[in-house]
């Protein structure tokens, strides 16, 4: 590997761990179409690591799951406003095999000028363009396909995801990306100055015991966190839920424009 090497994802899903080891914690994950680029290999070689390009996530994937493309394909995706997936699973025919993928993979599909075709794939399920913003109308509709999802550290997929993940993923999809990082994420969008002010849509940062957790007003008090899955809770005036009394809300973003 060398670092001019570019790479995308082209499994339904890749672990992002944070060192080059199965015993590492898991730090994200590689959804179908997700591009990067390659820093660096392993000493043992069964390792590379690599910056994804949407979030500047860097950690380490197996060396067997890499999908190189060339630095025309890769420029050619950052300017091409490609299609996400927006079924919770669906199906696409892909290098003469059918391929099951999941809601936010990324498909080489556009209508921009720039556009080129560099791989042949057929696709029947719902999408919309990355770059198109939608209300709060669809955000709501986006986080109910990943309600009562279970939580696994590191993952952004609806059969495990943390909270920075799924406050990613569901962001992404409307046309607001944000960053995984989560001091990033509570300076992302406009400030609001209350819980009180917020409105449905908004993203909640909260400090819990040392520990960052993040979550999406949906209106009547209430918001959708991670637990030990994704569900409603209900907020109080203070903008903290039952699983939260001893923490402090840090933030309310106001990250939609509509």
């Amino acid at each position: 590997m060398t670092e001019t090497e570019k790479g995308i994802c082209r499994l339904c899903l890749v672990p992002v761990m944070c060192e080059p080891s199965f015993h590492s914690l898991q730090l994200s994950e590689l959804l179908f179409g997700e591009h990067y680029e390659v820093l660096e290999a392993s000493d043992d070689k069964k390792w590379i690591k690599v910056k994804i390009h949407f979030d500047g996530v860097v950690g380490w994937i197996l060396k067997v799951h890499f999908y190189g493309i060339t630095q025309e394909y890769f420029e050619q995706i950052n300017h091409s406003d490609y299609k996400v997936c927006t079924d919770l699973t669906a199906n696409i025919f892909f290098k003469k095999h059918y391929l099951n993928i999941l809601i936010g993979s990324v498909l080489p599909i556009s209508t921009n000028e720039l556009f080129k075709i560099e791989e042949q794939l057929a696709f029947n399920g719902n999408s919309k363009s990355l770059g198109q913003r939608r209300d709060y109308g669809f955000l709501r509709e986006i986080l109910q396909k990943y309600m009562y999802s279970p939580y696994r550290a590191g993952a952004r997929s609806p059969y495990g995801i943390d909270d920075i993940g799924l406050v990613q993923q569901v962001y992404r999809m409307v046309g607001y990306p944000v960053p995984r990082n989560l001091k990033q994420l509570a300076a992302t969008g406009d400030q609001v100055d209350s819980w009180s002010e917020s409105k449905p849509g908004d993203l909640l940062v909260w400090s819990v015991k040392d520990e960052i957790k993040a979550g999406i007003n949906i209106g009547e008090e209430q918001a959708v966190i991670v637990t030990d899955s994704v569900k409603i809770v209900n907020i109080d005036d203070k903008g903290l839920t039952s699983e939260m009394r001893d923490g402090q809300l840090v933030a309310v973003r106001r990250i939609l424009k509509m």
